[in-house]
């Protein structure tokens, strides 16, 4: 899988990976990777079964997308990298971290969780059935609503439109099985063996990911260090300049 993924790569330095949200593309990096390739080798890729990359009829978990990840990392022979990752994408590289310490010289996870109770995962449930019934067209405008703010998305008409028509292009199933793998994730024991720098990036707006997520993955992770932007649950997308310098910032302290 990890060959087939859909990946740009832009810019000089060290390298940064770049792992999307649940639902979106490589797109919803544009911002960040554009401040960021001034300093950095940027690698951003499509989630199997989102964007351009192919995949995601068939059930997988989060290890999965973590070891796509890792063969990404291994085809471009890029690594190790500093592996930034928003909401599933941080969902991956906690994963990556823990079962490939070799390819990551620090993690960044954004907007994320290490696991979910049942009353959240009676929720994915929900969502799963309604896409599953009815479509991305039922569920695209909830989806909006948690990723930005409600100021953001009233002065920011064309971009929340982009990141909508991404969410509406991905395949059905393949967002039912993606919801599958992040609704079952059980990261905290891995978290624990984590040993790489870590930054943990918690929205103060984020409703999907509230702060208390984001707290349980820097107590998990040893020496890992947290962070609050004033931001719902793609800050990547609402404040990407103050994104893209709490990961510069984060690397910079590691020596690049």
């Amino acid at each position: 899988m990890s060959t087939d993924l859909h990946y740009e790569v832009e810019g000089l330095g060290p390298v940064v990976m770049l792992s999307h949200a649940l639902g979106c593309d490589l797109g919803m990096w544009n911002e960040v990777a554009a401040w960021l390739r001034r300093h950095y080798t940027v690698v951003r890729y499509d989630h199997r079964g989102h964007g351009a990359s192919p995949g995601g009829h068939s059930p997988f978990g989060m290890q999965d997308l973590a070891e796509d990840a890792a063969g990404l990392i291994a085809h471009l022979g890029l690594g190790p990298v500093h592996f930034v990752g928003v909401s599933m994408g941080g969902m991956t590289a906690q994963a990556l971290a823990a079962s490939h310490p070799h390819l990551v010289r620090s993690i960044t996870v954004a907007h994320s969780a290490s696991h979910y109770d049942a009353a959240a995962q009676a929720g994915w449930r929900a969502r799963i059935d309604t896409v599953r019934q009815d479509g991305m067209a039922a569920v695209a405008d909830g989806a909006l609503q948690r990723w930005l703010s409600d100021p953001y998305r009233a002065a920011h008409p064309v971009r929340v439109a982009q990141l909508r028509s991404s969410l509406l292009q991905t395949d059905a199933g393949a967002y039912a099985h993606a919801c599958e793998a992040v609704a079952g994730i059980a990261l905290q024991d891995g978290n624990a063996r984590i040993r790489c720098p870590a930054l943990v990036l918690a929205g103060s707006l984020d409703q999907a990911t509230p702060l208390a997520c984001s707290e349980a993955i820097a107590a998990q992770i040893p020496g890992a260090r947290l962070e609050v932007l004033p931001v719902a649950h793609i800050g990547s997308v609402e404040q990407p300049a103050s994104f893209a310098c709490a990961v510069h910032d984060f690397i910079a302290q590691q020596g690049g």
